[in-house]
């Protein structure tokens, strides 16, 4: 990659206004009479009151992930001029989600069937079951269609943070997913999350255990006093270990239902998800770990490349680089490029959290100090910050803005 792609090629555009998610847009449209050219995505439109579409206009309609009362109503709105791509049968995941998850949705079926029963763990023995990271045809576009329904839904979720608080206000946090809750540095990564959140920074992590779902941990409590931050990771260290499935996830709900059913009142009813737990990116290539349950919003993706790269686009407010093996260091340097080129714009910091670790365990300050420093934009090598204190890391990617 000697040169960036030109800024329009990777700008998100605006298209909500051409998108259909709800019944209640879909509704208001209905009654206007006309669907065309608009794209209605994933709505059940075999459920009471089930709409009459014969009137309507629907040259150039795109239906995708929809379900139809019957397949004479899909049969007619082709050959008036639609576009149908119906939710394929037999995956147990939305073909065209139109919007992103929650943790109550990937937990659902945890009381019944425990970790194997949960939503998150069915998806993943599907998507094992149907060829992994290399899918069978059928799978594969499904997975496909799947994972732009996210990137859809990502870019309607993020649209009215960034329009508010700018794209420097989002904030990456990287880290070793084995991390045992309870840990310095779990605790750490916590306290970052917290107050990164109270700073009004969106936290965005990779959606796995230890270190990311410390930070999401600590963005979900933002509104409460710290001694309750140090409350729930006291709860969750019964089961530190994310191996242990069923008592990792168990933990995790139970400090869930305590802060939720005890909304402090300073939280206030404007307080949104991205000031409840910021937002996670995770991938069901890591299936195997258990889903971090603490962030507001969760853009889960099959394709583990699209969501790497996703985490970086987002982060330009800067990255927080905790400890970490081979998946953390490769981060750094993805990153690295997409910094070095200006590929998605102006970066933030990178801050490197635990000097001795970063610059005798794993040396990647000598690497990359001289890279940026050779950047087309210009020295960038002042971007680079090493620190063992969480609050002077705060201060450093909240310095502006």
């Amino acid at each position: 990659m000697p040169t960036p792609p030109p800024a329009d090629v990777i700008a998100p555009h605006d298209t909500s206004h051409d998108e259909i998610e709800t019944r209640a847009e879909f509704d208001r449209h209905l009654v206007a009479g006309s669907l065309a050219g608009l794209t209605v995505q994933g709505l059940r439109l075999d459920l009471d009151p089930v709409p009459d579409l014969t009137a309507t206009e629907v040259t150039g309609t795109l239906f995708v992930g929809c379900r139809f009362a019957g397949r004479e109503v899909g049969a007619d709105l082709v050959r008036r001029g639609a576009n149908v791509v119906p939710p394929f049968s037999g995956l147990p995941y939305p073909t065209q989600p139109a919007h992103l998850y929650t943790p109550t949705d990937l937990a659902e079926g945890f009381a019944d069937g425990g970790f194997a029963g949960m939503y998150d763990t069915r998806v993943y023995e599907h998507f094992r079951a149907h060829g992994g990271a290399l899918p069978d045809v059928k799978e594969a576009l499904g997975q496909r269609l799947h994972d732009h329904g996210v990137d859809n839904a990502l870019a309607d979720a993020t649209r009215t943070w960034l329009a508010t608080h700018g794209p420097q206000s989002v904030v990456g946090v990287m880290g070793g997913h084995a991390v045992p809750r309870g840990s310095v540095p779990y605790r750490m990564a916590a306290v970052l999350g917290w107050e990164l959140a109270r700073a009004d920074r969106l936290v965005v992590t990779g959606g796995g255990p230890g270190v990311m779902e410390a930070a999401n941990l600590g963005a979900f409590l933002a509104a409460w006093p710290a001694r309750e931050l140090d409350t729930a990771i006291d709860l969750l260290a019964v089961a530190p270990d994310f191996t242990d499935h069923d008592r990792y996830t168990a933990a995790a709900l139970a400090v869930r239902d305590r802060y939720v059913a005890t909304v402090p009142q300073q939280r206030g009813p404007g307080l949104d998800w991205a000031r409840s737990g910021g937002l996670a990116i995770p991938t069901w290539l890591y299936g195997h770990e258990p889903a971090n349950l603490f962030a507001g919003r969760i853009a889960k993706y099959f394709s583990n490349a699209i969501r790497e790269d996703t985490i970086l686009r987002l982060a330009r407010g800067g990255i927080v680089f905790a400890p970490g093996r081979a998946g953390t260091v490769q981060e750094v340097f993805q990153a690295a490029t997409k910094t070095y080129y200006g590929t998605d714009g102006a970066s933030g910091a990178y801050v490197f959290l635990d000097q001795a670790y970063w610059t005798r365990e794993l040396p990647i300050e000598s690497l990359l100090r001289p890279l940026f420093a050779g950047s087309p934009a210009g020295d960038l090598s002042a971007s680079i910050h090493l620190t063992d204190d969480v609050h002077e890391a705060v201060r450093v990617l909240t310095a502006t803005g």
